[in-house]
């Protein structure tokens, strides 16, 4: 689904549109439809360099994926990581990410015997004055506040972005980054990447909004706490916007489903979700909160930045294979990506009148031909040129760089080529 919100006042430049791309969380299977959505955005639209753009957010998952674009690796390259496994550049595991957390569960066991003696305790200063509910909650603090090791998360990373000329240091990006957590003890949201933030590794500051409570614990950056960015926004598109971002292109993976709309369509559904019993209730509870934060702030957007467009892109409403499938297995990666790809360039094509002219005023086209292929596919398109290698690659790469480099309108850039006809002469 398609949400756009089309400038009121839109902007009269003389130079190039600044674009922004805002990534919401979503889990393993967010991320691997809007991996599947990046893609096909990649191929759709002419004109558009997602390694290129001049802001880039990412929110729980979604930051493996502003931070992989911002860090110069393309959608097909990212693809092969996270969806084929046959990329040369890095080997993901799924298993490295679901490890259990045994040291939480050792510090949260250590903390028994001091809790039981203070319980024991206090029974016994007020015998008659115990509650079930007081001992509920004495109990809760020996629970672990994950149940998976999220340090696999930020090695994978730092990895990944120590190699090949990229990095984890925001300040050496050469684009804009924010990778939005939330600090616990005050529940702010922290905008990793930016002045007063940008001091902490790209990877870590990942590891940090994607840590969501229950599935991953807290992580600690210098004396305090973080968990998942998308507990006080969806998308946060708004970062993007205050950047200065003329068009942000923004992808929130997760929608409640509308059952009767499923089964009108013909497609398989319960005709209730309570069938589905507590997990299907809080699923739909969960993504109904998601999609109602990422939809209040879209439509604020329209009166705070009247200059700026906004192109969401989320799944349908009778989707139903995104809501039916597990939020946190990496199982069905590929099919969920091709999936994604499909619905993304359905989008585009049924509202192309709509699009096309608000893409055109940020000097970017569709592509006809990919839209109307029906027998494209996202793996089909993920196959290396012959003669393909990693030197070349990166020389493409090297050349992308300086290609955006000299068209940038710069003093520095003009005050080289004024040194270099001097030269000449």
């Amino acid at each position: 689904m398609l949400v756009l919100n089309a400038a009121r006042r839109p902007r009269k430049r003389t130079g190039r549109a600044r674009i922004g791309l805002a990534v919401a969380g979503g889990g393993p299977i967010g991320c691997m439809y809007e991996m599947g959505a990046l893609r096909a955005l990649d191929e759709a639209i002419d004109g558009l360099d997602l390694r290129a753009l001049d802001v880039y957010v990412g929110i729980s998952s979604g930051a493996f994926l502003a931070a992989g674009l911002a860090n110069r690796f393309d959608t097909a390259e990212l693809c092969r990581i996270f969806i084929t496994d046959d990329s040369d550049q890095a080997k993901f595991r799924p298993e490295d990410f679901l490890r259990p957390a045994f040291f939480e569960y050792l510090r949260r066991a250590a903390g028994m015997p001091r809790m039981l003696l203070g319980w024991f305790g206090d029974i016994a200063r007020n015998p008659f004055d115990m509650r079930m509910s007081d001992a509920l909650l004495r109990f809760g603090s020996l629970l672990p506040t994950g149940l998976f090791d999220n340090a696999a998360i930020g090695r994978f990373l730092a990895d990944l972005f120590s190699t090949n000329g990229r990095s984890n240091d925001f300040r050496r990006l050469g684009r804009k980054l924010h990778v939005v957590a939330v600090e616990l003890d005050s529940g702010e949201a922290v905008r990793f990447g930016a002045p007063g933030h940008d001091d902490v590794p790209i990877s870590l500051a990942i590891e940090a909004s994607a840590a969501l409570p229950g599935l991953y614990p807290p992580v600690r950056i210098g004396d305090r706490y973080y968990v998942d960015g998308a507990l006080r926004r969806t998308l946060h598109a708004s970062v993007a916007l205050d950047a200065g971002a003329d068009l942000v292109i923004g992808i929130n993976p997760l929608v409640p489903i509308d059952t009767t709309r499923a089964l009108a369509s013909g497609k398989r559904a319960p005709p209730s979700l309570i069938e589905g019993g507590l997990p299907a209730v809080l699923s739909q509870m969960f993504r109904t909160l998601l999609q109602s934060r990422a939809q209040a702030g879209a439509s604020s957007y329209a009166l705070r930045y009247a200059n700026a467009d906004l192109a969401l892109f989320e799944p349908n409403p009778d989707d139903v294979e995104m809501f039916f499938t597990n939020v946190f297995s990496f199982a069905q990666r590929q099919r969920l990506a091709e999936h994604a790809y499909r619905a993304t360039r359905a989008d585009l094509r049924v509202r192309r009148a709509e699009i096309a002219p608000l893409l055109a005023r940020h000097g970017l086209h569709l592509r006809d031909d990919v839209l109307d292929d029906a027998s494209r596919t996202l793996v089909g398109g993920l196959r290396k040129p012959p003669g393909a290698t990693r030197a070349t690659r990166n020389l493409h790469s090297a050349l992308n760089d300086l290609d955006q480099a000299l068209q940038a309108p710069s003093v520095s850039g003009r005050r080289t080529r004024k040194a270099a006809a001097r030269s000449r002469g």
